[in-house]
């Protein structure tokens, strides 16, 4: 019960952080609104419900001191100015009614009888409960009725008050959100910084002014990347070091293996030396690959370039044809781009017999790019594993079926260093289709 109960809240919430600070704060600042109105409102109903307490006594005696001297006759002259928003002045036994229901009306009605004295013998009713109406009745020295009807009701409201509310509530809106911005803001930049950042730490950095909070996250977050990319490159370093010598001691391995006497166990020797030095060769790129996006960028004839790269591997005799292209331009890093789409082809041609490359423009002109195979494709499961460094889905040890795991680690690392992404997926029918978006 207690999982449910913590979880309910997060139903109604929005999924933003942004859309809830501004819910937040917007229901906390009207809520104190309305409370601040509800008190102004009811201090006003106390303040009009005392005046009228303390002047209205005064107001009546004084009326009915007035029409109690005048002439039978000119009594009904005096009715009109007598007359007030609350009451008003009747020459009859007014209608029967019902005791008093209100305090207050009781209040009144004792304040007006020791105002006018007991000579006017006065006593009252009420007549309605909604609206609230009550009738005080008094008898003149001359035996003539007269009725005083009551009706309380607050001062109408200002034509100007409800423009006044609609200023202040889109006051409100305005500055929760602009609250909520300023807030969250930083949020988004760190998330884009964080998104952005690569191996040769030349993604964007942070703005470190501002408020302190954010000013402190933002250097806490730039020397975060910076030991990252740090970390990385002395990684790769060792990497490429060590690919590096190892050719050396290879080398000689090689040639003194070229000068035995021909034997089944020399070819064996020299065929693990092959296989070393191609794995050497790929830990090598693969260090490399992580700096490819320090080529600067050229503008391309995207056409020519996808026509030249094709036209190379049919010059070699290998079956590889380009299916679709588009005309334009583009701005890519050149050498880092061929060296993606040929590590993709070299491994199509190897696992599929062929390869067709293909080009095209989504609707927002992003480019792309795929290399398609007609090979046994690759498990589901494994789409997202092939792209790790010297994983194999074989489990043979043998290089000739199982490659050193390095092909599509280097395509994967090298689309990203040049800002790209590098898809995998199954193609209808058979094969695989590795899609390459550049941003």
């Amino acid at each position: 019960m207690s999982f449910l109960a913590s979880m309910a809240p997060k139903r109604w919430l929005p999924r933003s952080m942004a859309s809830r600070l501004y819910l937040i704060i917007l229901a906390g600042l009207l809520l104190a609104q309305g409370l601040s109105m509800a008190l102004q409102s009811y201090e006003r109903y106390e303040s009009a419900v005392s005046v009228m307490l303390n002047t209205v006594e005064n107001e009546v005696g004084t009326s009915v001191a007035i029409l109690d001297r005048l002439p039978v006759q000119e009594r009904p002259n005096w009715l009109g100015r007598l007359q007030r928003d609350n009451y008003r002045f009747l020459l009859d036994a007014g209608q029967p009614g019902m005791p008093l229901i209100s305090e207050r009306s009781r209040q009144l009605v004792r304040s007006i009888a020791k105002e006018v004295g007991p000579d006017y013998h006065v006593n009252a009713d009420a007549v309605s409960v909604k609206p609230e109406r009550y009738q005080v009745h008094f008898t003149l020295h001359d035996g003539a009725p007269l009725t005083l009807e009551i009706t309380p009701h607050m001062a109408p409201v200002a034509s100007w008050l409800p423009v006044v509310l609609m200023l202040q509530l889109l006051l409100l809106l305005v500055c929760t959100w602009l609250a909520v911005r300023l807030a969250t803001r930083p949020l988004t930049q760190l998330a884009q910084a964080a998104e952005s950042m690569t191996p040769t730490a030349d993604g964007p950095r942070m703005s470190e002014n501002g408020p302190t909070e954010v000013a402190q996250a933002a250097v806490a977050f730039n020397t975060m990347q910076e030991r990252v990319a740090r970390h990385l490159k002395e990684r790769l370093h060792i990497l490429a070091s060590i690919s590096h010598d190892l050719q050396t001691p290879i080398t000689r391995m090689r040639l003194r293996a070229e000068n035995l006497e021909e034997c089944e166990e020399r070819e064996k020797i020299l065929k693990d030396l092959r296989e070393m030095e191609h794995l050497v060769r790929e830990g090598v790129a693969y260090a490399r690959s992580a700096h490819g996006g320090a080529e600067t960028p050229v503008r391309i004839n995207v056409e020519a370039f996808f026509e030249s790269l094709v036209f190379d591997y049919q010059d070699m005799g290998r079956p590889v044809t380009l299916s679709g292209s588009i005309d334009g331009t583009a701005m890519v890093r050149q050498q880092a781009l061929r060296r993606v789409l040929g590590n993709l082809i070299d491994n199509a041609i190897k696992y599929g017999g062929s390869a067709e490359v293909s080009a095209w423009r989504t609707e927002q002109g992003t480019l792309c790019m795929a290399v398609s195979d007609r090979g046994p494709g690759i498990p589901e499961a494994s789409l997202e594993q092939v792209l790790q460094p010297f994983y194999r889905l074989e489990a043979s040890r043998n290089r000739d079926t199982g490659g050193a795991g390095l092909g599509l680690a280097i395509a994967a690392q090298l689309t990203r260093a040049i800002g790209g992404n590098l898809a995998l997926a199954n193609r209808d029918g058979g094969g695989l289709i590795a899609t390459i978006t550049l941003s």
